[in-house]
């Protein structure tokens, strides 16, 4: 399935609107169909009673007010994560009614303290209610003539290799949920993406219509490749040659990379021009994503930035710019409005 968007990149809201508001919150993904976004971005792990819960990580100490929680001290742990110790409290040890006692904080308080004001106002999400909240904001832009027509919904499986160890299915469950909430045959407005190929291709097996991206990393090897291999592993660059693209074409629809992976920087920390990759994907056969556009300084090539505080915008119209001038099918943006002006800045109306 190539060509999501057909006169400029799709814009996806980057975990909503998560330049402006605590991300993953139903104000967050409200606010970034208000501001025109094509798509938004529900990450997925797993509640305990088996519940698609809408947080970056499984654990979710950074991005709400559990350490604050007496009732839930005990619930601290450590825990082994796709190859890396973490402590904090996960998602899997809670029921979904326990985590929707929960208050979403802002994860970047230092650098977007407007949005940290946002912090207790919200509660955790479901898969579902994204979904729900998609299908409002198409009923809202389009006639019941259109049905195909609307708001699409990327949606990321998080860590599936980890859940299926632990006896979770992440693909099963996930699938259950999209099929239960009506959006198994929502033709062209559903994305499944993934940094393991392992639970895209378990859904594309099960005939799910969907567009299946493979989030690529600029270094490492993908997780589950690394639990079937160890060191023998595929590394991600590796995927990104001419072979390994045309390979992954057979596999997959499109890749979703890094934008340092487009817009590479060097050792100063300055970027100058783009890289090929979108061309050899393309005749490859591939669509390209590119994550994440952020307007403020700290996310910005030093070349970019005015001033020192990292909060502050930067030049950010001229990094998009540059990343869209690439050729890129879609973009992940956390401020989804200041990617719609830049995709009007370098051709087509947004």
């Amino acid at each position: 399935m190539r060509r999501l968007a057909d006169a400029r990149p799709l814009v996806i809201g980057h975990r909503g609107a998560s330049g402006y508001r605590p991300e993953h919150t139903a104000s967050a993904y409200e606010l970034a169909f208000a501001l025109g976004a094509d798509a938004v971005e529900p990450d997925i792990v797993l509640s305990r009673d088996g519940v698609a819960v809408v947080r970056h990580e499984n654990e979710i100490s950074g991005t709400t007010d559990v350490a604050s929680r007496p009732e839930f001290a005990a619930r601290r742990t450590t825990k082994r994560i796709d190859g890396a110790s973490l402590t904090g409290w996960f998602t899997e040890d809670f029921t979904w009614a326990e985590l929707q006692t929960l208050r979403a904080v802002e994860r970047l308080p230092a650098v977007r303290p407007s949005s940290a004001s946002f912090d207790g106002r919200f509660g955790l999400l479901r898969l579902a209610d994204v979904l729900r909240i998609a299908d409002e904001a198409s009923s809202a832009s389009f006639s019941s003539s259109t049905p195909a027509a609307g708001k699409k919904v990327v949606v990321e499986l998080k860590h599936a290799t980890y859940f299926e160890s632990i006896g979770m299915p992440l693909a099963e469950l996930v699938a259950g949920e999209l099929a239960s909430s009506g959006w198994s045959d929502r033709g062209g407005r559903l994305v499944i993406e993934s940094f393991e190929k392992t639970p895209l291709l378990a859904l594309r097996g099960t005939g799910l219509p969907a567009h299946y991206t493979y989030l690529v990393e600029g270094s490492g090897s993908a997780f589950d490749a690394v639990a079937r291999h160890g060191s023998k592993a595929p590394t991600y660059a590796e995927e990104l040659t001419d072979e390994g693209l045309r390979a992954l074409a057979g596999l997959v629809d499109g890749i979703s990379v890094d934008k340092a992976m487009i817009l590479p920087r060097d050792a100063a920390g300055a970027a100058h021009r783009a890289s090929d990759l979108v061309d050899r994907a393309h005749a490859a056969g591939l669509d390209v994503f590119t994550w994440t556009l952020r307007a403020e300084n700290r996310f910005l090539p030093k070349n970019y930035r005015i001033g020192k505080a990292a909060g502050a915008f930067g030049r950010w119209e001229d990094e998009f710019r540059a990343i869209l001038a690439s050729g890129v099918d879609g973009v992940f943006a956390d401020q989804p409005d200041l990617a719609l002006a830049a995709c009007g800045s370098v051709g087509g109306a947004p």
